[in-house]
């Protein structure tokens, strides 16, 4: 790589990435200080992030024109191998805490969600790029038509994954969401539509919070996730293993005060402190300005990628940003909230912190895709937000 090609390389954010992971790291060596699990978590992260290092290099290679090219063949690998997971035998994916979402493969599990969530990324964009090419003249039809298209190569994934991952599944949602707000089309359609959306949220929440047994009754809701609901809306009269994690969280992180315990100082034991619930880790030893500095580290990216998006001339790179701007929010959002209370537990990861190789390696991906809008299109000094 010369030197010019070494220049465009974005180093403000692989700062940021690579705190977050140290961050992560530590968290993650104090986490298994009391762990119930054999397993070297912290060894294996570092593994995962070299690797991950060199997905996002890798990724970065590629410029618009070749992920529009491959994006579609990305997208039907991602749906092949999550067909693939449903009819794999229980020997190549196993059941692991109520749930088929995994292949084994010996030394490491792999999670085939978390790429799909970068592939639907990619194809959704190319499908809005490519659509207003075709319709230069914005009419009603070819906003619904727009529409339709991105609800369909949405449905295809939500629907493989939707009964055994919630989360993946709001995920999902998410991107949906935050590509359709940037695809152009009229307020008209996109109004009625997310009226709808919302009122079907309340209402969901409403019978969740007042009415859990018509849910349990009327949908084809496993039971662990109910048992997630379950303990969101009352941790403290729901016996369940959710409701001890989150009621754990709650008081590791309230624990920690203003300047935290200090580093391996914890006192309060969670189940998957490591994984799911590292944010409580991070809250009792460092307390809340600790806490604060990981929120200002998401902050920051999710902003220098909002500027990555203005910035660039090609609107399929401003998709792109635009989907793992919402997958990343999301995120952040759910994880966070779920350990303080503020949301049900759903088995969201923190990006670059949660121990997981899947995730990370998302995430990952997920960061070269940005890399790349930066390494192969210049950005001028004075460049209009």
């Amino acid at each position: 790589m010369n030197d010019k090609k070494i220049s465009r390389i974005d180093y403000g954010q692989l700062f940021i990435v690579s705190l977050l992971g140290f961050i992560g790291l530590a968290a993650i060596y104090s986490a298994q200080q009391n762990s119930v699990y054999d397993t070297n978590f912290f060894k294996k992260q570092v593994l995962f992030f070299i690797v991950g290092f060199f997905i996002a290099f890798v990724v970065m290679q590629f410029d618009s024109d070749q992920l529009l090219r491959a994006s579609w063949y990305l997208y039907w690998a991602g749906v092949s191998s999550l067909v693939l997971l449903i009819v794999a035998p229980e020997s190549l994916a196993p059941e692991k805490n109520g749930a088929h979402l995994w292949f084994d493969l010996g030394p490491v599990s792999i999670q085939p969600s978390e790429f799909m969530k970068i592939f639907l990324i990619i194809a959704l964009a190319a499908v809005i790029h490519r659509h207003h090419l075709r319709y230069e003249v914005k009419t009603i039809q070819t906003d619904l038509n727009l529409l339709g298209k991105l609800l369909l190569f949405t449905a295809i994934p939500l629907l493989l994954v939707i009964r055994e991952d919630l989360g993946t599944s709001l995920v999902l949602m998410a991107i949906f969401a935050g590509m359709v707000l940037v695809s152009g089309i009229t307020w008209r359609l996109l109004l009625p539509l997310f009226s709808t959306v919302f009122l079907l949220i309340g209402g969901i929440l409403y019978l969740v919070m007042q009415h859990p047994e018509v849910i349990e009754k009327y949908t084809n809701v496993e039971q662990y996730q109910l048992e997630r609901i379950y303990s969101w809306r009352d941790p403290y009269n729901t016996p369940s293993n959710s409701s001890y994690q989150l009621i754990k969280s709650i008081e590791a992180i309230g624990s920690g005060e203003v300047s935290g315990k200090g580093f391996q100082n914890k006192e309060v034991f969670i189940p998957e402190a490591h994984s799911d619930f590292i944010f409580a880790i991070i809250g009792e030893e460092f307390g809340f300005l600790g806490g604060s500095f990981v929120i200002m580290l998401y902050f920051s990216l999710i902003f220098t990628w909002t500027r990555i998006a203005l910035e660039t001339t090609i609107d399929f790179n401003s998709y792109i940003c635009a989907g793992v701007i919402s997958m990343f929010t999301f995120h952040v959002f759910q994880n966070i909230g779920m350990c303080i209370g503020l949301m049900p537990i759903t088995g969201i990861p923190l990006p670059f912190l949660s121990y997981g190789g899947s995730s990370l390696w998302g995430s990952m991906m997920a960061l070269g895709l940005i890399f790349s809008i930066r390494y192969h299109h210049k950005v001028y000094m004075f460049s209009s937000l």
